[in-house]
């Protein structure tokens, strides 16, 4: 018999650091001007200084970076459709790199709710789907399990929803 887990423990910030605890819900976004890389194949799939960050309870922040900064050349729409209460529907993207494809690799809302008006068309990347992503030259750690696209630097600390036995949270 498996006994329910109550919720975790906070992970005390340190100096320079946030918790993922103290993010609100509904979630916030907010700009910044941190350096942010993507790649693949060893192609740069987006970089950009002009990104958001959305900050939610528990969740290590998602970044969405503008279109403009995409290789969108690398990207194919795909089928793929989510909703969530806060944003709205978001549709998905594969990118291609010479052979290797990775099917829904990427996200985006194009009509996202009046709070999340300025993403509109901004993409945001799984880390655990590309070779790499990096926030200011730190390579980013990937959000444990295949639903949340959060990118973990040392930074944040959680404990982080998105793996086995978090689903509660």
């Amino acid at each position: 018999m498996m006994v329910p887990m109550g919720d975790p423990d906070r992970i005390e910030p340190g100096p320079g650091q946030e918790s993922v605890w103290d993010y609100p819900r509904p979630p916030r976004l907010e700009p910044t001007a941190s350096h942010v890389v993507v790649e693949l194949a060893g192609a740069v799939l987006a970089d950009s200084s002009a990104a958001y960050r959305v900050l939610e309870t528990s969740q290590p922040p998602a970044y969405y970076l503008p279109a403009d900064d995409v290789a969108t050349e690398h990207l194919t729409p795909t089928t793929t459709r989510t909703f969530c209460e806060w944003k709205g529907q978001a549709r998905y993207f594969s990118a291609r790199v010479g052979d290797r494809v990775v099917p829904d690799v990427a996200w985006c809302y194009d009509h996202p709710t009046p709070a999340f008006e300025p993403i509109t068309g901004y993409l945001a990347f799984y880390p655990g789907r590309v070779d790499g992503c990096w926030v200011d030259d730190e390579p980013v750690v990937a959000n444990d399990g295949g639903f949340y696209g959060g990118w973990i630097t040392s930074k944040v600390v959680g404990p982080f929803k998105g793996g086995p036995g978090t689903a509660h949270w």
